[in-house]
Order: structure tokens, then C-alpha cells, then sequence
């Protein structure tokens, strides 16, 4: 990776960033109750008698979550941890009804793995840097104050509650927004992949706690601040570079960076101070006496391990295998769902480079009109496999598929029954594609001249005037034959 440096009034400074993401498992209940864990829904109204606290109520794991963490920590190569305990995490907060967090500081169910990270992963020839993973623990989540209902009092909607998050905690090896760019657009496509968490930021879902010092080249780490709950992958470029530049801004004015706790205002693109940083014995940590340690048997971790999907850096060395480029087989596998429907396509018998081809032209490009994502696509791949095979075994031209995706979008009609419909299958009739050539040739003598005297590229304005005589509906591949076997006299 290319060094990124912040020049300051005394020099050259670095920036070191670690982060903390919170991801929701996907799982139908909460961690440790049957309540909902959807999202929306009125609030209060996904609260069991657990999330409320209240008292005698006892907590029970959620299998799926614990099976969705060791899943998590499997896709990034980290140490599975057999024995793992649940701590309680001391604090009072107005949307924490139980007045502590069931956490897990000490002994967590996922220990050290790493993400390997291209700051492009559409450049084949960009540098990758592997970032150490420290930790994947498993806690609840907090409810959430609402300040907007009432003109005096705040609402709480616990809704939220007691919902399962995996907390991935990185080492501090990022040394550029870019850097810790790519790396959380990594870590969520290979969430997404293993499903563990659907990584929808816009809805909380996955946010990022974003830990930043600076200091100068190779020297000793400086203070660090916590910037909280950054929920795009871009507030969190803005933030570091914002917080880098603020820190060493103050330093070189002769103050002292605090260890403290920040939020980022996307609008005024500033972080701002919320309170001073806490360390663990503040909250004094011990284990929850509710809750037996978890202990994880061989088939347990050999059932996580074989769920396991293809990933996406395997995935992508296969598609390059089959021929693909390196920049189709990036973009292809850098979000799930589109190596999922590609997959789907190829099921269906589609030659994978006419495949990819096409998906990330014509369809990426009709639904960038339409304002879609590829979930909400009006083609789905069976319907695109039946459009391809025609163009594939020559039924219709690449010019007339075209037309015919375009009726495809508008109506959802099968490929098939449109060019049957519409009679736009491709004509091999070599008497009628004869008798049009006769008369453009006769039509354009000057350029039938000029091509015979050795202007070569005037072949192809034949082959226009050939196919629009014949409405696109002549095999290209007979016209070439035959423009070439009267032209080349």
C-alpha cells in the first residue's frame, strides 16, 4: 500500500486507525430471548419480559447467534475459541433497562484472524495488505432513546434491546481513510456472503467505532480518540481525515490530545466531543452468574464450517480461471448478491464471459436508469439465460437483443415469446441478404471503388447499410461472408 502522509507545520505526520464494527447477527430472535430481532416494527412491541429486565427473568443463548459468530470468524481464517464466557458490562443508561450489558471482555468465541484488503479491487495490479482481526465477541445491543416525540421528555424504544451483535475488533494496521476504507468494504462483503449480517449501514445494522492517533513516521502511538457509531463507509474516511487533521492541528499548537469519545456530524463534517474515554475496570467487568460458559464441541464447528459459502477472493481466482478478466471477476464478486445471481445465470448454461459481459453492461446499465438495485431487477436470470441463448445460437443478433431487453424490462415477457411475437429472428436467407447487397453496392459505386482501391474501413459501413436494410434481422456473420466475397473481386 502507498504511504499516506498528512503534512503538519512540523513536518510529516502518520495515522494510525483501528475499528471496532458492530454488526447485527442475522438471526430471528434476540441473544438471549425469543423476541424479534426484525427491524421497525411499532415501538416496544418486539420486547420480551428479558429485554425489559424484568426481575427473575433469566437469560438463555440463542444458539444461531452463537453459530452465525464462529461461522464469521471461520470465513476470516481466525482462531475459534472452544471455551468463551459471558461477562456483564456495568454502566446505567436510560436505554439499557438491565443497568449492565451482557458482553464478552475476557474470553471471546472468535480470537485472531485477518482480512487481506486492495485499496482497488478492480485493479488487478493494486498492492493488497493483510489487517489484523483481534477479537470477535458476541454482546447485546442497547435500546434507543427517542428525543423527538414529546416537547419535554425523551421516549425509550427497546425494540432494539438485547438484539445480537458481533463486535470485530481490528488492530490498529490501518494507515490511510482509503485503507480503512477497503477494509470495512471487505468485511461486509464477506458478512453478506457468509450471511452472519446483512450489512445494511442505513439501518444500523453494521456501524463502525473508529479509533484514531497520529504520530510521526515510526514513532511511538499517540493518544488515541473513539469516534461512535459511524454508519457509511464514506462519513468514515470523512471522519478519520477530519480527526487526524484536528489532532495534529492541536498538538502542533501546543495542546494535548485526550482520550475521549467523539461523534461525527456528517453535515458540518467535524467530529465533536460526547465525553471522556472510559477504560474496562470502569465499568468493573465480571462474569455474568446467569450463564454457563460456552463450550463448543467438534460437530458444532464442523457443521459451521461446512455452511460455509465460497468466498469472495476464492471465488473471484475461480472466475478468472474461467476466463474472465480480472476486473469483471472483482466487480462480479464484490458484493453478494451479485455473485449470486451471477452464479444463477451460469447455472442456467450461460457462457460465462458472454455472461458477465452482458450483466454488468446492459443489465448494470438499465438499472442504473431505472433506479434499481440488482434485487429489484424486472429480468431475473432464468429470463436473462433465455435472452443470451438465442444471441448464443444465433436465433436473433446482438443489435436485436438488445430491443428485445428493452420490451423485457417494460412488459417482464420472455425473451422467446418476444421475438416470436414481434417476428424478429435473424434470417440466414442468403438470397434475400444477396439481393439487398446488389443494391447498396449499386446505390454506392463511388465507395465500392475507393474500398476496391484500398480503403479498407469503409468494410464496415457495408455491413451498416446491410443490416439496416434487412432490419437487423440478417446473421452478421453470413453478411461479412458475403460483403467480403463481392467486395474482394
Amino acid at each position: 500500500m502507498s504511504e499516506y502522509r498528512i503534512q503538519g507545520n512540523t513536518g510529516e505526520w502518520e495515522v494510525v486507525i483501528g475499528l471496532e464494527v458492530h454488526a447485527q447477527v442475522t438471526s430471528n430472535a434476540k441473544l438471549f430471548s425469543g423476541a424479534s430481532a426484525a427491524y421497525g416494527g411499532e415501538p416496544n412491541s418486539h420486547v420480551s419480559l428479558v429485554d425489559a429486565a424484568m426481575p427473575g427473568m433469566l437469560p438463555v443463548p440463542n444458539r444461531e447467534c452463537l453459530r452465525q459468530a464462529v461461522r464469521t470468524g471461520m470465513a476470516i481464517n481466525a482462531q475459534i475459541n472452544r471455551w468463551s464466557r459471558f461477562d456483564r458490562k456495568n454502566y446505567f443508561y436510560a436505554d439499557l433497562p438491565q443497568g449492565y450489558q451482557i458482553s464478552q471482555l475476557y474470553h471471546p468465541i472468535v480470537g485472531e484472524g485477518e482480512i487481506e484488503v486492495t485499496l482497488n479491487e478492480k485493479d488487478p495490479d493494486s498492492p493488497t495488505k493483510k489487517i489484523g482481526i483481534e477479537r470477535i465477541h458476541v454482546e447485546q445491543d442497547a435500546g434507543k432513546l427517542m428525543h423527538d416525540q414529546h416537547p419535554t421528555m425523551s421516549f425509550v424504544d427497546l425494540n432494539r434491546s438485547g438484539v445480537a451483535l458481533m463486535e470485530i475488533v481490528s488492530r490498529p494496521d490501518m494507515r490511510s481513510p482509503q485503507e480503512a476504507g477497503a477494509y470495512l468494504k471487505k468485511l461486509r462483503s464477506i458478512l453478506r456472503y457468509v450471511g452472519s449480517c446483512d450489512g445494511n449501514m442505513e439501518q444500523g445494522s453494521m456501524r463502525a467505532d473508529v479509533n484514531v492517533s497520529v504520530r510521526k513516521p515510526g514513532g511511538p502511538l499517540g493518544t488515541r480518540t473513539e469516534t461512535k457509531n459511524v454508519n457509511s463507509i464514506r462519513f468514515m474516511m470523512q471522519a478519520i481525515e477530519y480527526e487526524a487533521q484536528r489532532q495534529i492541528d492541536l498538538i502542533e499548537s501546543g495542546g494535548e490530545v485526550v482520550q475521549e469519545t467523539r461523534l461525527f456530524d456528517p453535515n458540518k463534517m467535524e467530529t465533536r466531543s460526547m465525553r471522556s474515554k472510559e477504560d474496562a475496570h470502569d465499568y468493573r467487568y465480571f462474569p455474568d452468574p446467569d450463564l454457563l460458559p460456552v463450550e463448543l464441541d467438534d460437530a458444532f464447528l464442523e457443521e459451521c464450517r461446512e455452511s460455509l459459502p465460497e468466498l469472495p477472493d476464492a471465488k473471484r481466482k475461480r472466475y478468472e480461471g474461467m476466463g474472465l478478466s480480472a476486473y469483471n471477476a472483482a466487480v462480479l464478486t464484490a458484493e453478494a448478491e451479485t455473485a449470486f445471481w451471477f452464479e444463477d445465470l451460469l447455472g442456467h448454461g450461460v457462457d460465462p464471459k458472454q455472461g458477465s459481459n452482458w450483466l454488468l453492461s446492459e443489465l448494470f446499465g438499465a438499472l442504473n436508469k431505472l433506479g434499481k438495485s440488482l434485487d429489484e431487477s424486472p429480468v431475473n436470470p432464468a429470463q436473462a439465460a433465455e435472452l443470451l441463448g438465442l444471441v448464443a445460437d444465433g436465433t436473433i443478433s446482438g443489435s436485436i437483443a438488445k430491443q428485445v431487453f428493452e420490451i423485457m424490462l417494460e412488459t417482464g415477457q420472455g425473451a422467446a415469446a418476444i421475438v416470436e411475437e414481434r417476428g424478429l429472428k435473424q434470417t440466414n436467407d442468403t438470397g434475400a441478404i444477396e439481393a439487398e447487397i446488389a443494391k447498396i453496392m449499386a446505390a454506392n459505386e463511388d465507395k465500392v471503388v475507393e474500398y476496391r482501391s484500398g480503403k479498407d474501413k469503409l468494410f464496415g459501413f457495408f455491413v451498416g447499410q446491410t443490416m439496416k436494410a434487412m432490419q437487423g434481422k440478417a446473421n452478421p456473420q453470413v453478411i461479412n461472408e458475403l460483403l467480403k466475397k463481392v467486395l474482394d473481386v
